[in-house]
């Protein structure tokens, strides 16, 4: 991902932070007001949502730091890090609260008081989270339009491109829920679809946590960069002077924008040290050329039989 994109994804953030901060102190508001249960649990939704946005940034932050001793691949992986916590936090806070919320009043309902006020609220809620989705929308319909929305989302590198998509989408659906709820309690007079909201609420952040952590534990541990990166590579490694052969290639996704790749190459019997040498630096300044995402480069004279071999030992297979 180029520095553009990645300033792209930070100006998503900053736009969720805004409009889940304004939704949040409105719903407060709503729901101290009503004493409504299902609005309770959206106030918690958007204090939950707007806690993660701060996150992620501080993720960014911390990500953005250059390589040390200690950590010399650099500290890209604390996006990630901070990724998964956000939909530990959905779950655990979001989804459990109002899960509990939910409950409590399905076995206690209460009655609703000011059902306008909330359906004010709710509006102007949806309208604030609509912005914001449409930010995130835009940002990850890059991705969509050459592969489905499943596909693009398994396919992302970016943590918070899809996750603060998926959670505007959950805020959508769950404000959607919380109307209907509140209409139905009080058209039927019976305060506990109240609490079935909440619950409803509950269960739509908890599939959306297991989605999001999911996908962002398979960053955390490390994911190969995209196919067509590591192609990009070989075929610049092909067609270099002195260059044999490329065996094969091994990359690792370091951050949205950062990779970390190690080259197998077999040079031609008649290199010496020196001509490898500078086969090597001629590789690696176009594959920095071409790629500036490539972090670190690695690249092992091998044959292509020991190179196999290898493989073979490692991961049962010689292909």
């Amino acid at each position: 991902m180029s520095k553009t994109a990645e300033g792209s994804s930070k100006t998503i953030v900053y736009a969720a932070l805004v409009g889940n901060l304004l939704v949040a102190i409105t719903k407060i508001g709503a729901a101290v007001w009503t004493g409504r249960t299902a609005m309770m649990s959206e106030a918690v939704h958007s204090v939950v949502d707007t806690t993660n946005e701060v996150l992620l940034l501080y993720g960014y932050h911390r990500a953005s730091r250059p390589p040390d001793e200690s950590h010399p691949l650099g500290h890209g992986r604390e996006l990630y890090f901070w990724s998964f916590i956000v939909a530990l936090l959905i779950f655990a806070f979001g989804a459990g609260v109002s899960l509990y919320q939910g409950v409590l009043h399905v076995t206690a309902p209460e009655p609703i008081e000011d059902p306008i006020v909330s359906f004010i609220v709710l509006g102007m809620s949806f309208v604030f989270e609509g912005i914001s989705w449409l930010f995130a929308w835009r940002r990850f319909r890059s991705e969509t339009s050459r592969f489905g929305w499943y596909e693009a989302f398994v396919r992302s590198k970016d943590p918070p491109a899809f996750m603060v998509l998926l959670e505007d989408s959950a805020a959508l659906v769950g404000i959607v829920i919380a109307v209907v709820a509140t209409a139905a309690a009080v058209l039927f007079a019976q305060p506990i679809w109240d609490g079935v909201g909440s619950i409803l609420i509950g269960i739509l952040l908890g599939i959306t946590s297991i989605g999001l952590a999911r996908e962002s534990k398979s960053l955390l541990i490390g994911e190969p960069a995209h196919s067509d990166l590591s192609r990009s590579i070989l075929d610049i490694a092909r067609r270099s002077p002195g260059v044999l052969r490329a065996n094969g290639l091994l990359t690792v996704q370091l951050s949205p924008a950062e990779v970390v790749a190690a080259l197998s190459v077999e040079f031609a019997d008649d290199k010496r040290a020196d001509d490898i040498e500078r086969c090597v630096i001629s590789i690696e300044t176009e594959i920095r050329r071409q790629h500036p995402s490539v972090a670190a480069l690695f690249i092992k004279p091998q044959t292509n039989a020991r190179y196999h071999a290898v493989r073979a030992k490692r991961w049962g297979t010689g292909a």
